[in-house]
């Protein structure tokens, strides 16, 4: 027999709009001769629902929406994820539709609540495993995190299915994939079942659903390996054996990967929330540069606006390198001089001053007339502002509040500072969009005169592997030391952090890449008297 898996991008909250999307693809795998698609984790509404689920008129929504679905499609059956509500209880459910009816459903037993999941705050855990039978064989159902522990899957054994169809909604983090496969290959090596996993795709918010959907037959081995971020049918047919066989497509590289799984979030936030572009600031610098390219190849260079705001401080280079750039890419380019908007602050501040030594202040005046500026064209035309800073300078605090900080989406928000070179040579290799001299030359903010970044911070190699150790792997500080770093340095980005966090609070929302973001994943408080020396 063969089957499909719908990898589809969902709009939260638009049950119309998805089911249709569901109904297509669907008469795509009918007509391509598949008796069962699978669809991923919550495919009706969208993940996550967040506190949507905690509205009974959500669940109300839901149902209409899915048994409405299940009289539209005919000649297959198909797997849909949904929230559903009985008896005051809430689940994250899965039903299989099929003859016109929602004939079975299964309600998800591994409820996860770590990292960017909060599942425990909305639903009931599920008990029983659901099993169907198409054309001879049985096929069990789980969802998402089931797949991470044996028990869900041992239930679906015991109960007599012979394939395991797992509906997911998987975020998206470097390496992700192969975390995937040896979770995969253990419920295999423990059950005996092939598998069959559905993965969303998409943005929703910060976080980014790479697909990647994949079977793997009884001994472990990759059978079909679908598309990563972007939507697509991968139809498979079942071997005698129970092999589900099926195209091959195969990984990226890691700056490839990373790269469009930037692209894809920009995409879709900015089209999802009806955006009708973006803006940005150009400073001649690295950041704005990968966030320019970005932002151009997500959403065509017709919805790009760039903006470059010079002050006394900014180098001609800087000048000449952004008007290359915007040229290359063809985007909209507009150049406001801040000099005397600065001159006036400085002089109405200049009684109040007076015997005060220059300091960041006059630094972060130039920063917020540049945040100011690029509001005042977010608000006349309705694009969305996109801010360029990268996770190494949220780390340490590196950035100014209503100044750079100032937008409503974070492109490089999870994306360190040695990342942010390696994706720019990653994106040059597809066509020379970023000037080689932005790549080469020393950091700067150009805040004041002859300034670079390492002024004040450490070498971005020794500070990004800090903030990985410490940030991404919890490490404490005696076992990051233990590690080769200086103690100075350990201790004082673990000082920066700890002191910058009402900064990151304020911050727009970003793409999370890592597993571990400055996003849902980092839940630090700001005002606390602990401090860390262990």
């Amino acid at each position: 027999m063969k089957l499909a898996i719908a990898q589809i991008n969902c709009v939260l909250g638009d049950l119309a709009g998805n089911a249709e999307n569901i109904l297509q693809y669907a008469e795509q795998a009918k007509q391509q001769g598949a008796q069962l698609l699978l669809t991923p984790e919550l495919s009706l509404c969208g993940y996550p629902p967040e506190d949507l689920l905690l509205r009974s008129g959500f669940y109300q929504a839901c149902e209409r929406a899915l048994a409405d679905l299940a009289g539209k499609l005919s000649g297959i059956a198909v797997v849909v994820g949904h929230p559903y509500e009985r008896g005051g209880k809430r689940y994250n459910a899965a039903s299989l539709l099929r003859g016109g009816e929602v004939v079975a459903t299964y309600l998800k037993y591994a409820l996860p609540n770590y990292s960017v999941f909060d599942e425990e705050r909305y639903f009931n855990h599920g008990i029983e495993p659901c099993i169907f039978e198409i054309e001879g064989v049985s096929f069990g159902l789980s969802i998402c995190a089931d797949i991470w522990e044996p028990e869900a899957a041992l239930r679906a054994r015991n109960a007599g299915a012979q394939v395991l169809l797992v509906l997911n909604a998987s975020p998206y983090a470097m390496h992700k994939h192969e975390s995937r496969y040896r979770a995969i290959r253990k419920r295999i090596a423990e059950t005996g079942m092939a598998v069959v996993y559905a993965n969303l795709t998409g943005g929703q918010d910060e976080l980014i659903f790479d697909g990647g959907s994949f079977a793997m037959d009884r001994r472990g081995s990759l059978t079909a390996q679908g598309k990563h971020f972007e939507e697509s049918l991968l139809m498979l047919e079942l071997q005698n054996d129970l092999s589900p066989v099926g195209e091959k497509i195969a990984v990226l590289g890691e700056e490839a990967d990373i790269y469009r799984a930037l692209c894809l979030g920009v995409r879709d936030y900015i089209g999802k929330n009806r955006f009708p572009g973006v803006l940005l600031g150009m400073s001649g610098g690295i950041d704005s540069a990968l966030t320019l390219a970005i932002a151009a190849d997500a959403l065509g260079a017709d919805k790009v606006h760039a903006v470059m705001m010079p002050s006394p401080y900014t180098a001609q280079i800087s000048l000449d390198d952004s008007r290359e750039m915007v040229k290359t890419l063809g985007v909209r380019y507009d150049e406001f001089s801040i000099e005397a908007m600065f001159q006036s602050y400085a002089t109405t501040l200049e009684k109040t001053f007076a015997g005060c030594t220059v300091d960041t202040t006059e630094e972060n005046l130039q920063a917020r007339i540049r945040g100011t500026l690029l509001m005042a064209l977010s608000n006349k035309f309705g694009s969305l502002v996109l801010t360029t800073g990268n996770k190494s300078e949220m780390t340490v605090g590196y950035a100014t509040l209503y100044g750079d900080m100032a937008g409503g989406f974070a492109v490089l928000k999870d994306v360190s500072k040695t990342l942010v070179y390696r994706l720019a040579r990653y994106r040059n290799t597809l066509g020379q969009v970023i000037p080689e001299r932005i790549i080469t030359r020393l950091p700067s903010a150009e805040l004041r005169a002859d300034q670079t970044d390492q002024d004040s911070l450490p070498p971005y190699d020794t500070l990004d592997a800090i903030m990985a150790c410490y940030v991404e792997q919890n490490l404490a500080i005696p076992e990051i030391i233990a590690r080769g770093y200086a103690e100075a340095d350990v201790r004082r980005i673990v000082h920066l952090i700890r002191i910058s966090e009402y900064k990151r609070r304020q911050s727009a929302v970003g793409i999370r890449i890592t597993e571990r973001s400055y996003g849902k994943d980092w839940r630090y408080p700001i005002t606390v008297r602990y401090q860390d020396s262990f």
